[in-house]
């Protein structure tokens, strides 16, 4: 009775998880004249690409896509490769000064500098208009520290102890004990870590000022805006027999499939 319940709750959260997916795709694939009647629920009516052609016929969409892909790949390596080392020192119980540093680190889970004292900051570094204006700012996420501090905690003393009896280093522990050892831990954190570089517009938005050189995100934002609020991009629209509706979830839909590709390989 009880794998019945939870079995029915599960089936529930499925649904309710997977409807509004499949409503978004099945616009994005439907034509005009279905999607202005409010016809598509979870099945395409009136199947066509043109939302999709639309926009991908946008040059700037492939220059944008392959900006994004450089930023969150360069961005992850270096989020993954600093929690991983940050992590592994402050796991030691006798850390001298752990106290405090965790204390510091906690510190930052509730509180920030805020938009305009770390942009100044980044303005004084003269990273604006870089990439390393989007990934060493956000080198660290305090959540994802903590994660990898408690796995590293939870591995038995024992090995640390015959690793140091072999004669290892700390060096040595950490790449041939430590990693070898929390690689679901590091898999978790650096989906974690991919969703936040790859779903961030803001960021961009504040610190990037070439156009060339905006990630996939901030292109179709602003092509979803000029579609659904401007004059020309509405016209634009009626002379492809677009709507504004099925342009914006071609956009999600685009957005979406990295991830879903990403997950499987994760898990």
């Amino acid at each position: 009775m009880f794998d019945l319940v939870i079995h029915l709750i599960l089936i529930i959260i499925s649904v309710c998880v997977a409807y509004p997916i499949l409503h978004v795709t099945a616009i994005a694939f439907s034509d005009r004249y279905a999607i202005m009647a409010n016809e598509v629920s979870i099945f395409p009516k009136g199947f066509t690409l043109e939302s999709f052609t639309y926009i991908l016929e946008q040059g700037k969409v492939f220059r944008a896509f392959g900006n994004s892909v450089f930023y969150t790949v360069l961005g992850v390596f270096i989020n993954v490769a600093m929690t991983v080392i940050m992590a592994y020192p402050l796991s030691k119980t006798d850390l001298v000064g752990r106290s405090v540093l965790m204390k510091m680190i906690l510190f930052t889970m509730f509180f920030s500098g805020g938009t305009i004292p770390t942009y100044l900051v980044v303005k004084e570094l003269h990273l604006l208009d870089t990439v390393w204006s989007l990934v060493l700012p956000n080198a660290v996420w305090t959540m994802d520290l903590i994660v990898m501090i408690s796995f590293y905690q939870s591995i038995p003393g024992s090995l640390y102890e015959a690793a140091y009896l072999d004669g290892a280093s700390e060096f040595q522990i950490v790449r041939k004990v430590a990693i070898p050892l929390s690689k679901a831990s590091i898999a978790s954190i650096a989906l974690f870590y991919f969703m936040g570089h790859w779903n961030s517009y803001f960021l961009p938005m504040l610190y990037l000022f070439d156009q060339k050189k905006y990630p996939l995100q901030l292109v179709l934002r602003s092509m979803l805006l000029e579609s659904s609020g401007t004059t020309s991009g509405a016209s634009v629209l009626a002379e492809t027999a677009l709507t504004p509706t099925g342009v914006k979830n071609a956009t999600i839909v685009l957005i979406m499939i990295p991830v879903l590709l990403v997950y499987p390989f994760a898990q």
